[in-house]
């Protein structure tokens, strides 16, 4: 999958702001960014759903939007909402989205047994849908977009509501798909989902501003992150969101971690700032994470721009 200059634009608004992505065959590929980044346009744009204002896009070998009914055969889409019927047992779905597909029934009744026995649902496949669990429903909703083996599967935030071992399962039948061939673009908030990922990109407020692996990206940051020791922790955060060059200051149980725009003498600015002020603590280096590759890639922006200006 290749787009290059994707741009939505609604009235006034740039949803999406000249995307340039490359999504490796086979892959799963992570779509991070804040609400209303434009995560779920770009998505609908890729898949065919959406009209792109400007760019190209080309999705297994197919231009889009021209040859957008071509490619939904080949690919499947998932939403963060349970979108299957919960008066119609696990069975009937799978059966009534096997119809839907055109896969003919004897094929499709293989298929369907294959199904539910690689998604856990053998004693489960006559219990309506609606009477699951969310994490048995999200199952469910994934063995139904891949039940006509599609090349490339579009999965908008698919967790959102799932407790952490229903995400954890989830994530085990991604791997299993993407080992079987399956390119996946899947959109997450969480930051432990994102570093599964072979690739990542973080989008904000329409405008790509990261892309890479997730070792890529956290060791671009290596010396801006640090962790501060202090007696009185909220009274060293009150001081520390004022240091320049210091971008976020999140409490950790007893311990600070800072992110800083910068590297090189962070550690230092933030002990002297703290002597300054009378506060004892222990400065140290930290290693980056995905998180402060997300606030640097954010927050960092609009302080650049704030400095442009």
């Amino acid at each position: 999958m290749r787009a290059r200059g994707l741009s939505k634009q609604f009235g006034a608004l740039k949803a999406v702001d000249n995307v340039d992505l490359t999504v490796p065959t086979a892959n799963v590929y992570g779509f991070l960014g804040p609400n209303g980044s434009g995560k779920t346009t770009t998505i609908r744009m890729l898949c065919g759903l959406l009209t792109p204002s400007h760019g190209d896009v080309e999705v297994l070998g197919l231009s889009i939007p021209a040859q957008a009914e071509e490619l939904r055969r080949r690919i499947g889409y998932m939403t963060q909402k349970f979108s299957l019927f919960e008066d119609l047992s696990v069975r009937e779905n799978l059966e009534f989205l096997a119809a839907v597909q055109d896969i003919p029934r004897a094929e499709a009744a293989r298929r369907i047994d294959a199904l539910l026995e690689q998604y856990h649902f053998q004693d489960r496949q006559n219990q309506l849908a609606g009477t699951m669990s969310g994490g048995q429903k999200q199952r469910l909703a994934l063995a139904g977009a891949v039940i006509h083996k599609p090349e490339l599967l579009f999965l908008d935030e698919p967790t959102s509501a799932v407790d952490p071992e229903s995400r954890r399962d989830f994530w085990e039948k991604l791997f299993d798909l993407a080992d079987g061939g399956t390119t996946i673009l899947v959109s997450t908030h969480y930051m432990d989902e994102a570093e599964r990922c072979h690739r990542i990109a973080i989008l904000d407020r329409g405008v790509l501003v990261a892309d890479g692996t997730p070792d890529e990206l956290t060791h671009a940051l290596a010396g801006r992150t640090v962790e501060v020791i202090a007696e009185h922790p909220r009274r060293a955060q009150q001081l520390l969101v004022g240091v320049p060059g210091v971008l976020s200051v999140a409490q950790i149980g007893n311990s600070l971690r800072v992110l800083n725009d910068r590297n090189g003498d962070a550690a230092e600015r933030l002990r002297k700032a703290l002597a300054d002020a009378g506060l004892q603590a222990e400065v140290a280096d930290s290693h980056p994470n995905l998180e402060d590759v997300f606030v640097s890639a954010t927050r960092g922006r609009d302080e650049e721009q704030e400095r442009a200006a």
